[in-house]
């Protein structure tokens, strides 16, 4: 993987940081979920590490939920210490929906807010899912730049909390929107993606550019507009993946850890 790292450019990402984490009560009464620790070290920190492994510059983060606690605990770079390393820094630019907006924007919204500090394709990854293995390899930046999908999605394989998955996968590799009573298998979507803004603009999305009157908005209806219109392509990721979403899911990678040998 670091190969072909080196062998193509990069884009940024968007790591989405901005809900409130409910069912993660009471742990995030006081502290934003992508700051509660998983193995050692913040849940977020996971994802900003493997960015900048794969050679990604820049990353903005959307926040809102005690969203000064995280731009408080990153600030604007990652990774000073492998400054004179191999890895250059990632620099760290927010989106910071509470206090703009009062609250967080769903995901749809809170992308579009964030595009003017995006670029034409980027990376996205939810905050709260834990992915060690997961390499956001430039040569999937490259292969997705190459092709006129819209998104392409990395998809697991279904967890006990959402048995029925949320998309299917055809042999050549289109995630498809599949009816309700149609058996074919469905995966579940990781959170992880390649994303053109192209996107968030019509037809596929009604959001004025840069979203500046905070429109709320989820992703998963744009997408399916889009697979229904064969421009999303969708691979199945076998590696670690976690959605972090309950205090027993957090115990449990903790447990692992503290396990470890």
């Amino acid at each position: 993987m670091s190969s072909s790292a080196a062998s193509h450019h990069q884009v940024p990402a968007l790591l989405l940081a901005a809900g409130r984490g409910e069912r993660m009560r009471p742990l995030t009464d006081t502290t934003p979920k992508p700051l509660l620790p998983v193995q050692g070290q913040p849940l977020l920190q996971w994802h900003l590490a493997a960015l900048q492994e794969a050679g990604v510059e820049q990353v903005v983060i959307n926040t809102a939920w005690l969203g000064a606690q995280i731009s408080d605990h990153f600030l604007g770079v990652f990774g000073l210490q492998r400054l004179m390393g191999r890895r250059k820094q990632l620099s760290i630019l927010y989106s910071h929906e509470g206090v703009d907006f009062g609250g967080a924007l769903e995901t749809a919204g809170g992308i579009a807010r964030a595009l003017p500090q995006l670029g034409p394709v980027f990376w996205l990854a939810a905050g709260d899912v834990f992915a060690p293995d997961f390499v956001f390899d430039s040569a999937a930046v490259a292969a997705f730049e190459a092709s006129h999908h819209m998104a392409h999605l990395w998809l697991v394989p279904n967890p006990a909390h959402n048995p029925r998955g949320d998309f299917g996968l055809s042999v050549d590799g289109l995630a498809l929107n599949l009816p309700a009573d149609d058996p074919a298998p469905r995966y579940t979507y990781s959170t992880i993606a390649l994303l053109r803004a192209e996107l968030f603009a019509a037809p596929w999305c009604d959001i004025p550019p840069g979203n500046p009157s905070g429109i709320k908005a989820p992703l998963a209806p744009l997408l399916r507009r889009a697979m229904d219109n064969g421009r999303v392509s969708a691979q199945l990721y076998t590696g670690r993946w976690t959605d972090v979403g309950t205090p027993e899911r957090l115990a449990e990678l903790n447990s692992f850890s503290s396990n470890a040998p």
